[in-house]
């Protein structure tokens, strides 16, 4: 946190990628700075590839259901330049781009989710963070968030984003790696 808020402070704009395994707290952890400092925070789930325009094999491919192109041209390439953002989310249950809404110009912005480091991404960051705890304590917190869709993600959304991490792995350009096992209750 400090680190961002260094970047926060240090006159230029500065972008801060959040990336990790699912139900290591990237969210909490974005949530809080959006708080704490003065910046914007920009969710990877919003940008997911509507199904019809995936690869007919892009469960095999490292982020195949993410349009890294639109999060590109929306997020990082107007936030690296200080700009406004205008982000359009992708709306899952209805297969549609929302209705747009446009963030400001702030001296930083925090991009937060699985695939934000994909290799098309990560040299856009001036900070790069990867998120993961112990299998058990991931597996206690997704029982607890999905609830009875947790056997539907156990089985297809993680293995996806293990594969991501194996081919891309995100973590090794990060310089800031932390294990929150024992960070939320």
């Amino acid at each position: 946190m400090l680190a961002a808020a260094r970047l926060a402070r240090s006159g230029r704009p500065a972008v801060v990628a959040i990336d990790g395994r699912c139900g290591s707290g990237k969210s909490g952890l974005g949530d809080l700075m959006g708080r704490l400092l003065p910046c914007n925070v920009v969710h990877m789930d919003d940008y997911y590839l509507p199904p019809d325009r995936r690869a007919e094999n892009w469960e095999q491919i490292p982020a195949g259901n993410m349009d890294l192109a639109r999060f590109l041209q929306e997020v990082l390439v107007p936030a690296g330049a200080g700009a406004q953002i205008r982000c359009r989310p992708y709306d899952c249950r209805s297969g549609t781009l929302r209705e747009g809404t446009t963030l400001p110009a702030r001296p930083l912005t925090v991009v937060e989710g699985s695939y934000s480091q994909h290799p098309l991404l990560s040299a856009r960051y001036d900070l790069r963070m990867f998120l993961t705890c112990a299998p058990e304590e991931q597996r206690r917190r997704l029982e607890r968030r999905e609830g009875a869709h947790f056997a539907a993600y156990e089985s297809r959304w993680m293995p996806l984003e293990e594969r991501y991490i194996r081919q891309c792995g995100p973590e090794k350009g990060c310089q800031l790696v932390i294990d929150t096992t024992e960070f939320f209750p």
